[in-house]
C-alpha cells in the first residue's frame, strides 16, 4: 500500500488509521450479530435530524481537550457554518467575516486551516460528499452481498433502498446539499470538478445495480445511468431552492420508474 504521508499531516495519518480500525472493528460486529447494514446506516441517518444540536463553541477556561481536539472542533464548526451561510445568502453574498461570526471563530483561525473562502467550501463540498458516497456505498454492498439465508435484492429494490436513503439524507442536511447541487455553480472550477467526479461515481453505482455492461445495449444503458444521475440532480435542485423538502421526497417514485424503464 502507497504510503498516505504524501498528503497527510503527521496528525490526519494517525486519524486515519484510527478510523481504518474502527470500520474493521464494525464491519466484525455487525458479521457476528448478522446485523443488517442497510438499516444500521438508516439508523445513523435518522439519530441525525435537521434540528440536532449543531456544533457550538468551545467552553471558555480550562478544559481537558486536546490540541488536535479543539482544531478538528474549530473545523467542523467552520464547515457547518459555511453550508448554513451559504443557504441563506448564496456563494457570492457570504464572506469570510460570516463564517466566522456564526462559527464564533477569529479570522486567525479561519485562515490557520483555510486558504480563502472558496477553499474552505470545496472542503466543505468535498466532505459532504465522502460522507454521503460512504453511507450509500455500504448500503450498497449490503444490498450485493447479502447473508447466506437471503438471496441477493432485485436491482429494482436495491436502488429504491439507496435513493430513499439518498433523499433522505439530503432532507435530513438541507444546507450541504445546497453547497453541491446549487452554490457550486458559483464556486469556480475546482469544485465543478468535484461535483463531476462524485456525479460519475453515482452513475457507476447505478450501473453496477442493473449490472449495465452484463448483456447487449451496454453503451446505450451507460449513457441512461448518466441521464438518471442527470435528470435526479435537476430535480432534487428544484425542490432544494424551493425549499419543499415533501416535495424532494416525493421524487422517490417516479425515479424508481425512470429507472426501470431506462435500466431495467
Amino acid at each position: 500500500m502507497r504510503s498516505a504521508a504524501w498528503h497527510l499531516s503527521e496528525a490526519a495519518d494517525v486519524e486515519f488509521l484510527l478510523l481504518i480500525g474502527h470500520h474493521r472493528r464494525l464491519a466484525a460486529a455487525i458479521s457476528t450479530l448478522a446485523l443488517s447494514p442497510i438499516r444500521y446506516v438508516e439508523a445513523r441517518v435518522a439519530e441525525s435530524p435537521r434540528n440536532a444540536a449543531r456544533p457550538g463553541p468551545l467552553p471558555t477556561g480550562r478544559h481537558h481537550l486536546s490540541r488536535e481536539q479543539v482544531v478538528m472542533s474549530q473545523r467542523m464548526r467552520m464547515l457547518t457554518a459555511t453550508a448554513e451561510a451559504m443557504k441563506d445568502k448564496g456563494y457570492v453574498g457570504t464572506s469570510v467575516a460570516e463564517i466566522i461570526r456564526r462559527a464564533g471563530v477569529s479570522r486567525e483561525t479561519f485562515y490557520q486551516q483555510f486558504r480563502s473562502k472558496e477553499d474552505c467550501f470545496i472542503q466543505a463540498l468535498d466532505a459532504a460528499t465522502k460522507q454521503l458516497a460512504g453511507l450509500l456505498e455500504a448500503a450498497r454492498q449490503s444490498a450485493a452481498d447479502p447473508p447466506e439465508a437471503t438471496r441477493p435484492a432485485p436491482p429494482e429494490e436495491t436502488f429504491r433502498r439507496l435513493l430513499h436513503l439518498y433523499l433522505r439524507t439530503l432532507t435530513e442536511q438541507s444546507a450541504f446539499a445546497r453547497l453541491f447541487l446549487v452554490e457550486v455553480y458559483a464556486a469556480g472550477p475546482e469544485a465543478m470538478a468535484i461535483r463531476r467526479e462524485w456525479q460519475r461515481w453515482f452513475a457507476d453505482a447505478i450501473a453496477e445495480i442493473f449490472h449495465v455492461g452484463d448483456e447487449g445495449g451496454a453503451d446505450e444503458r451507460s449513457f441512461g445511468c448518466e441521464a438518471l444521475v442527470a435528470a435526479a440532480a435537476q430535480l432534487v435542485t428544484a425542490h432544494l431552492v424551493a425549499d419543499d423538502l415533501e416535495g424532494l421526497r416525493g421524487l422517490e417514485d417516479p425515479l424508481v420508474r425512470l429507472a426501470v424503464r431506462l435500466l431495467g
